[in-house]
């Protein structure tokens, strides 16, 4: 019984000590194996690999995946026109030298982002410093990213790390600018409706004056027409008139007095006084228009 006791304690110890001495790289993960506290090897690539049992050599794992660095609070920056505007960026990142990579930060990662975060920022800040907000919201971003990103990149290589991408998402004014920028636009949106409206007034006065002259003119040319049609039509009827009671005067004296009579006696209280051997009276005492002869005292 107790032989079999110590074959079972050997065998564990012995199952103990190989696995202590086997570990597995995945492939997403750098394995640096230490001897002593020194480091001994770098392995990047997957498999089943051997080491001597702890304390004699121990392993560290560090991700080889491409890492995001994104803060959630914006940084603030100072362009070169002193205006505080605020910046929000990420940066894409992977380990490509870890014995580098371990030497700079012991293999952590929080300490490895700290330092990245403040390489990012002082790129930035001098990019930034150098242009105007206008340049670097869009007349020169591709620029500003390219000399940041050759920056970083540079700083980044001396602590074994590669920097795959440095993109700004967000580029904003701070609150109390924000505040001004908009009344100023405001007020110069409201410039120019006063001035379209302005515009359209004085386009409409113009317009309506030309219209109203127009009219005018059409109306004095209609009456001008009218009354040379008029006057044309009367001197055609006076042509016909006269030609017509030329050929018997009698006629057209008698055909005159009938028309004043119509117009003279319309009314049955119009009241006349006239000598009854008058002219007036001409045709009313003989149809023949002869006159009466005077009467005997």
């Amino acid at each position: 019984m107790n032989r079999l006791v110590t074959l079972f304690v050997a065998g564990f110890i012995a199952l103990m000590l190989l696995s202590s001495t086997v570990f597995v790289v995945d492939q997403r993960r750098f394995a640096i194996v230490f001897a002593l506290g020194e480091v001994r090897e770098v392995i990047s690539q997957p498999g089943l690999h051997f080491k001597l049992p702890p304390p004699f050599q121990n392993v560290l794992y560090l991700d080889k995946r491409i890492l995001t660095i994104d803060t959630p609070d914006a940084d603030r920056f100072i362009t070169a026109e002193k205006k505080n505007i605020l910046v929000d960026a990420f940066v894409k990142w992977r380990i490509t030298d870890p014995r580098l990579y371990y030497v700079s930060f012991s293999g952590e990662e929080a300490r490895a982002r700290d330092r990245m975060n403040q390489i990012v920022k002082s790129a930035l800040n001098d990019e930034i410093t150098k242009r105007t907000v206008r340049e670097v919201i869009s007349g020169e971003r591709g620029k500003v990213m390219e000399a940041i990103r050759v920056k970083v990149v540079a700083e980044a290589k001396q602590i074994g790390v590669e920097i795959v991408d440095v993109r700004l998402k967000r580029v904003d004014y701070v609150e109390q600018i924000n505040a001004s920028v908009y009344d100023r636009m405001k007020a110069e949106r409201t410039r120019v409706a006063n001035e379209l409206r302005s515009t359209g007034s004085a386009e409409s006065e113009k317009i309506r004056a030309d219209a109203d002259r127009q009219r005018t003119v059409i109306l004095a040319e209609a009456f001008r027409d009218a009354e040379k049609i008029k006057g044309d039509g009367d001197a055609k009827a006076s042509q016909i008139y006269a030609e017509a009671f030329g050929k018997n005067p009698e006629f057209y004296k008698f055909y005159r007095s009938l028309e004043a009579y119509r117009s003279t006696f319309k009314n049955r209280g119009d009241v006349m006084v006239l000598d009854p051997s008058s002219e007036f009276f001409k045709y009313f005492r003989s149809p023949g228009g002869a006159a009466a002869a005077p009467a005997k005292k």
